[in-house]
């Protein structure tokens, strides 16, 4: 068994159910594409470690908003943990070992580890993907409140309406009505899928075509309902000249969609795989 059939098989393993999807180990297992030989023990043993110091921080008979005070404060201040200005698409910055070992990341992968924390501690917070930037959503008495990931902030109506205005396109649209559907909490899957398609941008970008397969890999596993994400495989599979499965998804693809927005990009994209194959190309 290859290094890349051994992680992939650990990570459908992970995924496989959305009741018992460890959110913490599946987005963990990412890095995995980078530095196949992670100890993904040891990196869970030290954000078990950071939660036995911050519940020594805590004070027991605390109300929930308190609590969570009291681990902003631990996370944000004295740990440090922030968002990575400097280079915002570093791939690291998706990956949650290197987060933990810089302080640096970006909301969704800072909300990953202050989500297992919280879990720990007992604290009713919630992951939510807000377009653009993922925010969390703690559950107290009075009313929920909206955290910023970066930085523990707490977040108005008014920000969240002002951070969601670039992505409310649809005209006549309400951004009130708008803004109450998109804080609705994130599943699991949802989060692990998020992070995915953040390092698939990425990997576009800077034409990394070996790691975007092992993105789009992930992605058809995580959402086997999106034929999308397969298309999106047959292309990186077509880039690393890999003729035979690209053939496959592309083709599976406009069977399933033939009259998707795109099939005639497809189409042309699987003659030419078909004339290369046929010539031994």
């Amino acid at each position: 068994m290859t290094t890349t059939t051994r992680i992939l098989d650990y990570f459908s393993t992970l995924v496989a159910d959305d009741e018992s999807l460890p959110l913490t180990e599946a987005a963990l297992s990412l890095a995995q594409d980078a530095y196949p030989d992670l100890d993904m023990q040891a990196v869970i043993a030290e954000i078990d470690e950071l939660v036995v110091r911050a519940r020594r921080r805590m004070p027991e008979d605390a109300d929930i908003k308190l609590k969570v005070d009291a681990l902003n404060r631990y996370f944000f201040r004295e740990l440090g943990f922030s968002s990575n200005l400097n280079d915002y698409y570093d791939p690291d910055n998706s990956h949650i070992n290197m987060v933990l070992k810089r302080r640096r990341g970006i909301p969704i992968s800072l909300a990953v580890v202050y989500l297992e924390m919280a879990e720990q501690l007992g604290l009713p917070v919630r992951g939510v993907s807000f377009p653009g930037h993922f925010l969390l959503r703690v559950a107290t008495s009075g009313q929920d409140l909206m955290l910023d990931p970066t930085n523990g902030q707490t977040l108005s109506e008014a920000q969240m309406v002002e951070m969601l205005e670039p992505y409310v396109q649809r005209v006549g649209e309400s951004i009130g009505s708008a803004l109450r559907e998109l804080l609705q909490s994130a599943t699991r899957r949802e989060i692990v899928a998020r992070m995915l398609r953040n390092l698939k941008g990425i990997y576009l970008q800077t034409e990394r075509w070996q790691r975007l397969l092992a993105v789009q890999q992930r992605l058809v596993i995580v959402l086997p309902g999106s034929i999308e994400e397969v298309r999106d495989r047959g292309f990186a599979y077509a880039r690393l000249d890999y003729l035979r499965p690209a053939l496959e998804d592309l083709t599976r693809y406009l069977k399933d969609r033939p009259d998707a927005e795109d099939a005639t990009v497809v189409e042309s994209e699987l003659h030419e795989l078909r004339q290369r194959t046929q010539h031994g190309d």
